[in-house]
């Protein structure tokens, strides 16, 4: 009886060994700061893509993959740091789904990424500043530069007529980029800015920088800052003083807190967020709604930034970021079987197998130069007090 005993006990201990230890992936995002009505749903799309992968059995030969939480705030890049070292130095995340704004994502992969070798995938840092960033291979993002936010903005005020327009800009690299991008791109077109003027976020009162506004004038107001903070505070101020009537919302100002928080005066207006009528989008609208989360602004881009760096692990077969970064841009791209939101486990299946494979997922992803998103954009019209859809982009 006594032999068998140790048996089983040495069998049992073999066997809790031979399991496969869990695989961290961070998630960084403003859950306080300028966005956070935007983040739950941010955080709640890239961890269905983890639940996706566990449920069906894992990565690396059973590994489950838990989501690690840390707060960027947004705008603090202090915190965001310390927030990212310690999901890398104590949590021991593998990598990092985030940053969100541009701002903290770069103090973080220069401070604490590239430092610990930790690859990246941004579903919402558009700062133009990004592109060229050195980043030894470790920074990806799926959701598209500004350059290109702003080339789709002219084009939506050359079409709607619009010859000047005031512009303000939250203060910091996303709405330094942002505004530069807008204005280069609308005065190469023939149009006119009035005005570009940085805001502060956090403010109770914008009643000057809406003063300095109204006076340059302007057929619209282009508002490049955050829905939850200074950009909403800024609309409001313009609609008390009837400085402005109709405002241009980039992506930091979409969302369904700000037409709830202005009421009917925001109707009329109209912007852009990252976004695609793909069947992927689709697919990935009716996971969400199961979920119990809604497909909001980067939402899409978050499951696919997490599966992204899934995919990779499993396509270098190893959840080390110095071995699985090289893999990412070639999961992402063709060729090979397109895969999409709910095929993650497909997609896993045929890299193990030594195939390859085109992730394709919720946002149409496809990685150009050194892990930039192509992107595509939906155009925004606020209409009843609710953001609909005018057309894609």
């Amino acid at each position: 009886m006594k032999k068998l005993l140790i048996a089983l006990a040495a069998s049992t201990m073999l066997a809790t060994t031979a399991m496969a230890a869990d695989v961290k992936i961070g998630v960084i995002l403003g859950f306080t700061g300028p966005i956070e009505s935007l983040t739950p749903d941010m955080a709640a799309g890239a961890e269905l893509a983890m639940k996706e992968v566990s449920d069906a059995g894992g990565i690396l030969d059973g590994s489950k993959v838990v989501s690690v939480r840390g707060d960027s705030t947004c705008t603090d890049s202090a915190a965001a740091q310390a927030a990212a070292e310690r999901l890398i130095t104590s949590d021991k995340v593998s990598a990092i789904m985030g940053a969100d704004c541009s701002g903290v994502t770069t103090a973080i992969l220069q401070n604490v990424a590239m430092a610990n070798g930790v690859v990246m995938i941004s579903p919402s840092a558009t700062s133009p500043a990004l592109s060229d960033l050195e980043d030894n291979g470790l920074f990806f993002r799926t959701s598209p530069s500004d350059a290109r936010q702003g080339q789709v903005l002219r084009d939506i005020l050359n079409e709607k007529g619009v010859k000047s327009a005031a512009l303000t800009y939250t203060n910091n690299d996303y709405g330094k980029g942002l505004a530069d991008s807008i204005k280069s791109n609308f005065e190469a077109a023939g149009g006119k800015i009035t005005i570009s003027a940085a805001h502060e976020d956090g403010k109770g009162d914008y009643s000057a920088e809406v003063a300095a506004l109204a006076q340059a004038g302007g057929d619209v107001l282009i508002v490049a800052g955050y829905l939850d903070q200074g950009g909403k505070g800024i609309i409001q101020g313009a609609l008390d003083s009837g400085a402005f009537e109709t405002f241009v919302l980039p992506d930091g100002m979409i969302g369904d807190a700000l037409p709830i928080a202005i009421g009917d005066g925001l109707n009329g207006s109209y912007g852009t967020v990252p976004g695609t009528d793909s069947p992927g989008a689709a697919k990935f609208g009716e996971m969400a709604k199961s979920a119990g989360f809604k497909s909001g602004p980067f939402a899409a881009e978050s499951y696919d930034a997490a599966a992204l760096i899934m995919l990779a692990m499993q396509a270098a077969g190893s959840s080390d970021s110095g071995k699985f970064k090289d893999k990412v841009s070639m999961v992402a791209n063709a060729p090979g079987e397109k895969i999409f939101p709910g095929e993650l486990a497909k997609g896993l299946k045929i890299l193990k197998e030594g195939g390859d494979i085109d992730y394709v997922g919720a946002s149409a992803v496809e990685l150009i130069g050194a892990g930039e998103s192509a992107g595509n954009y939906r155009e925004i019209l606020v209409k009843g007090g609710k953001n609909t859809t005018a057309r894609y982009r």
